[in-house]
């Protein structure tokens, strides 16, 4: 009997503390924009990222006009510098260092988000997840660069020498630094996601063979 009320006890101290590692939504946005085309036009709008929880998959909606009809490469880069426009951004944000590829392939650039699809009017709102970025923790991408292309990008499966560097996406035609939109007093999931709730397990564990072994 006292060992199930202590187990019990012991239970429900794991859970209160996995619950306190739930944060409220984060949200952030970048301002982008592009220098003026030949034709006059030029790319601007928002891109906003929102994470729900630590560890959960990112929604993004991008809202963008002034862009040509067609695909255009749309990823995240590693430097939020806009000194000399979206140049000096760096390249993709990929901290595993690995090869370029699609939003959905099991290899690819944290910073890789596919193409964007415009029709005729130039003008683009969409909202989808990503598995992948993440708002805070290892990958966070808050105070890096959304950057747009020209050309659309292969995902990794084009013939082209920088197919698996950078999917031959073409120049950079706009740009924007993530920057937080959202108010945190405290700073959520700075290891990334569950280790909260690691750690509330393994403090179950010790309880539970420490009045084990005492019982014995």
């Amino acid at each position: 009997m006292m060992q199930s009320i202590v187990i019990s006890l012991a239970l429900c101290a794991t859970i209160c503390a996995a619950a306190q590692t739930r944060n409220t939504p984060i949200q952030a946005i970048a301002y982008v924009s592009g220098p003026v085309q030949a034709d006059g036009s030029q790319v601007k709008g928002n891109v906003t990222f929102t994470q729900n929880d630590c560890g959960q998959n990112v929604h993004v909606r991008v809202q963008l006009e002034g862009l040509k009809e067609g695909k255009h490469g749309f990823h995240v880069h590693e430097k939020g510098d806009l000194s000399n426009g979206c140049t000096s951004t760096g390249g993709h944000y990929n901290p595993d260092k690995v090869d370029h590829g699609g939003p959905d392939h099991e290899v690819r650039h944290v910073g890789d988000l596919g193409n964007l699809e415009v029709n005729s009017t130039g003008v683009i709102d969409i909202t989808y997840t990503d598995k992948v970025i993440s708002l805070t923790g290892n990958r966070g991408i808050i105070g890096r660069a959304v950057v747009v292309h020209e050309l659309e990008d292969d995902l990794g499966l084009g013939d082209h020498v920088d197919s698996k560097k950078t999917g031959n996406a073409g120049g950079r035609i706009g740009c924007g630094v993530i920057g937080v939109n959202s108010d945190v007093d405290e700073w959520p999931c700075r290891d990334g996601g569950a280790g909260g709730l690691r750690s509330s397990l393994s403090i179950l564990a010790v309880v539970v063979a420490l009045f084990l072994s005492r019982s014995v």
